[in-house]
């Protein structure tokens, strides 16, 4: 082998080396997701009312926040600016484009009432949600067709608390999630996942000298 080769194969080892390392430290998730005990689950505001399931978005909501009561890991609350962590859901159509609904409230929930096999959780909200993104109030709505574009997959994405009152829009999700039935119900493989990611990192640490 000449020399040339084995400093091309060198290189092409380390850069692998590197890939891998990279790969690993992105897998850990940072310590306030793993010291997180309060969590807001929010419906993506950009995500229109399908015209042909029209409570699809509602329905993952309500079915994360169930998987998440069944984990038993975090408490609820409506006001994303006291949550540790945010969590935005958008339920995929299947299709990378489809006609839907916009101009509505997407976070309005004025009673919440769910049980589970071990716990039951009532909470009530007026409006929007203190904290969440600007969007119209129920008064204020003004519905208009319009065309989604984007992924035809369901999607999961984690947030870091609102406490300095900015919106999740505006920065990275901590941690993503999609795939077709990523929000299916009742496992909720995204839930599953999250969970996952969440064990492993604190096995790495508990590993570390």
């Amino acid at each position: 082998m000449s020399i040339r080769m084995r400093l091309l194969l060198s290189f092409a080892l380390f850069l692998a080396a590197l890939t891998v390392a990279g790969a690993k430290k992105k897998d850990e998730l940072p310590a306030y997701v793993l010291n997180a005990r309060t969590v807001a689950v929010l419906i993506d505001p950009d995500a229109g009312v399908s015209v042909n399931s029209p409570l699809a978005n509602k329905k993952a909501q309500e079915d994360v926040e169930k998987a998440l009561m069944k984990w038993g890991r975090f408490r609820f609350v409506l006001d994303p600016q006291s949550a540790d962590l945010v969590i935005v859901i958008h339920k995929g159509s299947g299709k990378i484009v489809q006609p839907n609904i916009g101009g509505l409230p997407t976070n309005d929930r004025p009673v919440i009432v769910q049980q589970t096999d071990s716990s039951i959780r009532i909470g009530g909200q007026q409006g929007r949600a203190p904290g969440a993104p600007q969007q119209p109030m129920p008064q204020e709505t003004n519905p208009s067709p319009q065309v989604e574009a984007g992924s035809p997959d369901d999607m999961f994405s984690v947030y870091a608390g609102q406490g300095d009152n900015t919106s999740f829009a505006s920065r990275p999700a901590v941690w993503r999630y999609s795939n077709k039935n990523a929000l299916r119900s009742p496992d909720v493989p995204a839930v599953a996942e999250f969970r996952k990611a969440i064990e492993a990192t604190e096995k790495q640490q508990k590993s570390k000298p």
